[in-house]
């Protein structure tokens, strides 16, 4: 699963009640409470009614809910999990009172709650969210994997209690609020407004609620099975609609038919975001992905979004409908959603694709294994590489072992047996077992109790795919003099695969380019982006011999191939670099301005526009480290600001901006970057001089590496 420029409409809040303060002591609830760590045994919230209003100009929240829960045993107090919130009034029916603390609010009854009884409550509140819930310049959006929603929503951070959220979002006028489930007829005319009602059918574990608002427009369509489907872009991006959601309905219908278990839910939407945690998150009903993943047609041949479109709708199945009581069978949930994006991607790409990405991981894997950390599927607290694909890899052992038939038989089984609950390891394999009359004993053994990669068993199965064995085979000729092999790698590009033309490239590298030009040429004639690709990346020097291929590579539709084409051309050809400067003058690249940046070093360093614009250039190639681009663009800006020595007060600013960055990855590139900057000492006196121009937040960060220099 990263600032203000508009206000947010936040109604004046008539609904708020009273506060009532609690009648006797809540501590003395506290000693006679139940255990509260297991407080799934003790209470069943049913469901939770919210409006949330949050506030873009002060970057916090005010909301407030209607909360039904049953009595499983006799208590003296519940608790909502609640971070760090303000009661602002308080509505108890059956004398309920309340108690705020700094992670709880806590519902208590003089008397106690009493078996079988079911209560509701209500009550508002404000929350200043430090995680969660994130304001990115122009969008609001949460991530709530893990236990964080109650930073921002009182729920139960226990994923046992699965509960029916519906939700009002209050937005500012022209705003679009996306949120689980589906939008009420009442709120169709909620862009007027800025009340989207959401309502949801069947229940969810809190993590799973979901929000996200922005200035977005949408595409529907429905799947073969009838299910709306609904795609959100910003309106910029228009033009990268269809690239970026390519195959979105077929995925659909392929994982409905393939896992044999209807879509469980009223509607399926996906909303990129900016600066997002992750790659995507799977909130019910509402996939939150990267914005990243936003391309055009030349990108999505590099960078698109198939696999991570599969990966979080599969978990609407596996995670979503059927929910792991604790991390001890993460897989269930990980592994089950890269197993079926992987088939997903099978279905679109081809068997040889399949196998290639199983080879990958499981040379990951072996790596892993070897270096004696591998680990244990079954270990709550192993690496996200082990509960994807090692649980992939584990499906995909065991479909193999019992059979297609007895695979799916069981996973239909499964779903249907523990919709809306949450399961075990053990639940899977029980069905497994009623499935088949092979003994899976040793599977479970060797794929989810042994920490080891059982690299020989899936060398067995991947060598039952022809590609597999050929590409072995061609591996094979690496340490083979070039005399020797010259004909078979003529052979695999002639009939160019994808991974055995790249691996006949690659074995050019490293000889005389006298003897392995003809094979570059003839590469290049397969018009194979990504064996093209391997030329442009493998190639360390252009020479003057291969000076007009990576001409061509310059203009080829990756723009990966792009961007290597154009550095290799400029550094060898300096006398030429304007010309393929003007070549290349108006393309962009992907999300991140891969090409645009590259452009901006190239041209700045070189002076071949002449000292007026080049400080045009350079101001627009400091501008990118700003906030208002999204980390991808400035952290790739301040890489090419730093190693180009062009810090000025601006970038050093946005760095130090960068360095308090909610998105961890970025924060800690921007920090380690900072670090190396203030050894000097006239930038570390720059900083304590303008100590003041900076946040709070910032102060504080850059008080601490001071005092730690």
């Amino acid at each position: 699963m990263s600032i203000q420029k508009y206000p947010f409409f936040m109604p004046s809040l008539n609904l708020l009640l009273n506060f009532r303060r609690p009648k006797f002591s809540f501590i003395a609830l506290l000693v006679t409470s139940s255990l509260w760590s297991q407080q799934t045994e003790v209470v069943d919230f049913l469901s939770i009614d919210a409006f949330v209003a949050p506030k873009l100009e002060t970057q916090s929240l005010e909301g407030g809910m209607k909360v039904k829960f049953q009595i499983l045993k006799d208590a003296d107090s519940v608790y909502l999990d609640a971070i760090n919130m303000s009661v602002l009034s308080f509505t108890g029916q059956y004398q309920i009172t309340h108690k705020a603390t700094k992670d709880k609010i806590w519902l208590l009854k003089e008397g106690g709650f009493k078996k079988g009884t079911i209560y509701t409550t209500d009550f508002t509140y404000q929350a200043t969210p430090k995680q969660a819930l994130y304001f990115t310049k122009d969008q609001i959006w949460t991530q709530g994997q893990g236990k964080y929603t109650s930073h921002w929503l009182p729920s139960i951070d226990d994923m046992n209690d699965k509960i029916e959220f519906d939700i009002m979002v209050i937005t500012a006028p022209k705003m679009q609020a996306i949120s689980n489930g589906k939008l009420k007829p009442e709120s169709l005319s909620a862009t007027k407004d800025g009340e989207w009602r959401f309502d949801m059918k069947q229940p969810m574990s809190s993590y799973l609620v979901a929000l996200a608002i922005g200035e977005f427009r949408q595409i529907t369509t429905q799947s073969a099975t009838g299910v709306p489907l609904e795609f959100y872009y910003r309106p910029e991006d228009s033009l990268f609609v269809e690239p970026t959601y390519r195959y979105s309905k077929e995925i659909f219908d392929f994982l409905e038919t393939e896992i044999g278990v209807a879509y469980p839910w009223q509607n399926y939407k996906q909303v990129p975001v900016r600066d997002f945690l992750y790659a995507g998150m799977e909130n019910t009903t509402a996939t939150i992905f990267s914005e990243a993943f936003v391309v055009d047609s030349i990108g999505f041949n590099d960078r698109n979004y198939v696999n991570v479109n599969a990966h979080e709708l599969a978990h609407q199945w596996f995670g979503n409908l059927v929910t792991e009581t604790e991390g001890t069978h993460h897989w269930l949930q990980e592994g089950f959603a890269t197993y079926y994006a992987l088939l997903a991607e099978r279905e679109l790409f081809g068997d040889d694709y399949y196998y290639w990405k199983l080879l990958q991981s499981a040379e990951q894997l072996e790596n892993m294994s070897s270096e004696g950390k591998g680990e244990s599927l079954l270990n709550p607290k192993a690496s996200s590489l082990t509960f994807y694909e090692k649980g992939a890899w584990a499906l995909h052992m065991l479909k193999e072992l019992i059979g297609e038939d007895a695979f799916k038989t069981a996973v239909k089984s499964y779903l249907e047996k523990h919709q809306f609950k949450n399961v075990t390891t053990a639940d899977f394999l029980a069905e497994v077992r009623l499935a088949t009359l092979i003994d899976i004993t040793a599977w479970e053994k060797d794929w989810l109790q042994q920490s080891a990669f059982k690299s020989q068993q899936a060398l067995e199965s991947l060598v039952k795919s022809k590609f597999v064995n050929d590409y072995f085979k061609a591996m094979s000729y690496r340490n083979v003099p070039f005399s020797e092999k010259q004909t078979i790698l003529e052979s695999l590009l002639r009939q160019p695969n994808d991974y055995l033309g790249q691996e006949a490239v690659y074995q050019l590298a490293s000889e005389p380019i006298t003897e392995t030009f003809p094979l570059y040429q003839l590469a290049m004639q397969s018009k194979n982006s990504y064996i093209r690709q391997a030329i442009v990346t493998s190639v360390q020097e252009v020479s003057p011999r291969m000076r007009p291929l990576f001409e061509e590579l310059l203009l080829d539709p990756s723009y990966v191939t792009q961007e290597f084409a154009l550095a290799g051309l400029t550094a060898a050809f300096p006398e030429d670099r304007l010309k393929y400067l003007e070549q290349t003058k108006y393309v962009v690249g992907f999300q991140n301005k891969n090409i645009k940046l590259l452009w901006l070093a190239i041209a700045i360093s070189s002076e071949v526009y002449g000292a007026t614009a080049n400080d045009i250039f350079l101001a627009e190639l400091r501008g990118y480290t700003s906030d208002d681009f999204s980390f991808e663009v400035r952290q790739q800006a301040f890489q090419y600001v730093f190693q180009m020595q062009l810090f000025d007060t601006e970038a050093l600013e946005n760095l130090v901006n960068a360095a308090v960055h909610h998105n961890w990855r970025f924060r800690n590139f921007a920090r380690d970057l900072l670090k190396t900057l203030i050894e000097k000492e006239p930038i570390k006196k720059q900083l304590e001089t303008s100590m003041d121009q900076f946040s709070d937040r910032e102060q504080g960060y850059l008080q601490t590496i001071m005092t730690h220099k």
